[in-house]
């Protein structure tokens, strides 16, 4: 048990200074015309923050993988590459997005509606795509019967989807994430299984500040693979009928995002809106 909440702990802070390091480094990449995009106060920042995520993740297992083989231990196996594969998946699904979305079409209804007039946009890839990362990543987690991959795929892929609904002000999807993670963190009692997801998380949480100083956007390319990797946790170290009562919360939140704007919510709730501007620039 202690080793446990330690390793959770120690990956976490690799995951942050590997996030962190990985922003300073890809600062030439993110000044790209092509990059650049328009945020919520007008303002030109980098999209596509998110690619330092998915750089830290592939740095720290990349060590991982080193420490092991050194010490003549198990190569990377079953959760890690679950966690791998997802944000491998949906980062790169989420940056081309982020790259040739018109944005024109959001949601469920606006992906599915160009889908029937035989219209393939970049949001119905990504829909497409991330169910079929879900489902791959799931498997490599372990498995179970072809009822139990489908329900925690769907966890997965709409769990990323929900990820992207918050990433509508700077630092938000960050701190929702951050604050996600440490009710599991408690809950599972610190399980191993989510060392992978601590590196993840731990790497968006060093992304914070340049996020909160609108100094770029995470994007498709962070908020899908950092949303798909929470629910993954939960696949991982949740009962069953747990994760049931997980996929009914993230549909509703889901479907309520077609109709109802999160924002509105967040800044009519004084806790929440208090949450949501603490570190934000004015």
């Amino acid at each position: 048990m202690d080793a446990d909440w330690v390793g959770v702990l120690l990956a976490f802070g690799a995951g942050a200074t590997a996030g962190g390091i990985a922003w300073l480094v890809l600062r030439p990449v993110f000044g790209a015309e092509v990059l650049v995009r328009r945020n919520y106060r007008d303002r030109e920042l980098p999209v596509a923050g998110g690619l330092a995520i998915v750089l830290a993740v592939l740095v720290v297992a990349a060590i991982a993988v080193i420490a092991q083989v050194g010490w003549q231990a198990h190569t990377i196996v079953g959760a890690d590459a679950a966690v791998l594969t997802v944000v491998l998946g949906f980062g790169i699904l989420g940056l081309v997005d982020d790259l040739v979305g018109s944005g024109r079409d959001r949601g469920f209804r606006g992906h599915l509606r160009e889908v029937s007039r035989g219209r393939l946009t970049a949001g119905g890839l990504k829909l497409l795509g991330g169910g079929c990362v879900a489902l791959i990543a799931v498997y490599l987690s372990g498995g179970g019967s072809l009822g139990d991959l489908l329900r925690d795929a769907a966890l997965v892929a709409l769990a990323a989807n929900l990820g992207n609904l918050f990433d509508l002000a700077p630092g938000r999807a960050i701190k929702l994430a951050v604050v996600a993670f440490t009710a599991l963190f408690v809950l599972a009692r610190a399980e191993a299984l989510l060392r992978g997801a601590a590196v993840t998380v731990g790497a968006a949480a060093g992304l914070l500040w340049p996020d909160l100083r609108e100094r770029m956007m995470l994007g498709d390319t962070g908020a899908n693979p950092l949303g798909a990797v929470l629910g993954l946790a939960v696949v991982l170290v949740c009962a069953p009928s747990t994760r049931l009562f997980v996929l009914i919360a993230v549909l509703l939140l889901n479907l309520a995002s077609e109709f109802i704007s999160f924002s509105r919510i967040i800044a009519a709730v004084p806790p929440l809106r208090l949450l949501d501007a603490v570190g934000r620039a004015r």
